[in-house]
């Protein structure tokens, strides 16, 4: 699974695995060849593997310190694969705190954040993207998020990955057979099973893609900024969209002069909906500072609105002088207290809503979730990151540009090339071929305990 240039380590490593604070119970990690011995000395014996034992924890000079169960799990039978230690006491901040000294004190040491999945993954026990699953499952903020996370966590992901690989494997052995044995002179083009191979690939890669980038939504969402003149209603449809009061709404213009961010789920879409003070010419210090953290945020969007009101539809729009490449769609307020019945909405060129009524909230989430290409079905969601995503678009790339090269020029050994590039780049979403940089940005983000 891993590179040759990647080390094992044989130290053994201790953590917190339950949050900090205050809990009924805390359950403290260790994992290493140290791990029976320090079972030994902390709770009087080596548990049997995989069995509850209750024991009084002492520390390395005998006093007790707490009371709990010891759970030992032998090697390789266990997470990371190594040998490793639970022990189950009081979740306090101190009492657990006094174990971790303790095992210390016996030959461990503290465990780097996300050391122990790390660990797991260099043993072969899980892939690069289950270990990325687990933080992604700690992390989740909605249920949709969650269960993909364990899907890709139980293996679904890297399953997919495999079965896209074997494909390529098999159809790079086919050209290369081809052109180690060129007396045979089999025609690519005019060979069914090559097209019916490529065709295949192109479906696995496209629905792959699908799925990845609905995993990408579910983790990381959209930063949708709210923005427009003073007094058009910019907080109102935050705490619509949010269903409570986020936000501090009065009649007077400019009640918003800072940014207000606000993490939303709607339908299952995860959104961080940023309010953004009234665009407008000011001479207030604190007015123009809001304004330009404004302008800020509008430059960091995926996606904004550009507010206005019913009574100014007509008004010019400073749309143009939005940064290039932002998309942006027009939002009309207010329409409750228009006499006229406002226009349908009509597609994306322009949105009627009442933050006040909630009329048009509707239209405007599910214009929202088709800008995000969000889908609702949760069945066969699985959870995703942004260098997947790019893994697989490299691996398309390459696969494109073998097809190509073997349909205009009938060049085989490029297609064989271009085909082994493909494997690589997807080797590189489940670890096959990893970086240690890498490894470490990814690790790191982890919790300490993980």
């Amino acid at each position: 699974m891993v590179d040759a240039g990647l080390t094992f380590t044989d130290d053994t490593i201790v953590a917190v695995a339950t949050p900090p604070g205050r809990g009924g119970v805390g359950i403290v990690r260790v994992s290493g060849d140290r791990a029976a011995k320090i079972a030994k000395a902390i709770g009087g014996r080596v548990p049997p593997a995989r069995v509850a034992t209750a024991a009084t924890f002492r520390d390395a000079v005998g006093e007790a310190i707490d009371q709990g169960i010891m759970l030992y799990f032998a090697a390789p039978a266990s997470f990371t694969g190594e040998d490793v230690l639970e022990l189950h006491g009081h979740g306090g901040p101190v009492p657990m705190d006094m174990l971790v000294h303790s095992c210390i004190a016996l030959g461990a040491r503290l465990a780097m954040p996300g050391e122990f999945s790390k660990r797991a993954f260099l043993n072969n026990k899980i892939d690069l993207t289950q270990a990325e699953a687990i933080s992604d499952l700690i992390d989740s903020a909605s249920q949709q998020a969650a269960r993909a996370a364990v899907r890709s966590l139980s293996g679904e992901f890297a399953k997919r990955i495999r079965m896209l690989v074997i494909a390529l494997t098999e159809l790079r052995m086919y050209v290369e057979a081809a052109i180690d044995f060129p007396e045979e002179e089999v025609d690519f083009l005019a060979d069914q099973e090559v097209q019916q191979r490529i065709s295949s690939l192109e479906r696995l890669f496209v629905n792959l893609q699908e799925d990845a980038q609905q995993g990408q939504l579910l983790r990381d969402g959209m930063v949708l900024v709210l923005a427009g003149p003073p007094n058009v209603g910019k907080s109102s449809l935050l705490n619509r969209l949010a269903g409570y009061d986020a936000a501090i709404v009065t009649a007077r213009p400019g009640t918003t002069r800072d940014v207000l961010r606000e993490d939303l789920h709607l339908d299952g879409m995860p959104l961080r909906v940023i309010d953004t003070a009234g665009l407008h010419d000011s001479d207030d210090e604190i007015e123009k500072e809001g304004m330009r953290r404004a302008r800020e945020a509008i430059q960091h969007a995926d996606h904004v609105l550009v507010l206005s009101d019913i009574s100014d539809v007509d008004a010019p729009s400073f749309t143009e002088n939005l940064p290039d490449g932002v998309p942006v769609t027009r939002v009309v307020n207010k329409i409750d207290l228009s006499p006229d019945t406002p226009p349908g909405n009509q597609g994306d060129a322009m949105l009627y809503v009442s933050a006040k009524s909630g009329a048009g909230i509707d239209s405007l989430k599910a214009h929202l979730a088709n800008v995000m290409g969000y889908s609702a079905v949760d069945g066969g969601k699985l959870i995703a990151r942004r260098r997947h995503i790019h893994a697989i678009e490299r691996a398309f790339a390459h696969m494109a540009l073998g097809r190509d090269a073997l349909y205009n020029m009938k060049a085989g050994e490029i297609m064989a090339e271009e085909l082994r590039l493909a494997q690589q780049c997807l080797g590189e979403i489940t670890g096959r071929f990893t970086s240690d940089d890498l490894l470490g940005q990814i690790f790191s983000r982890f919790c300490i305990g993980k």
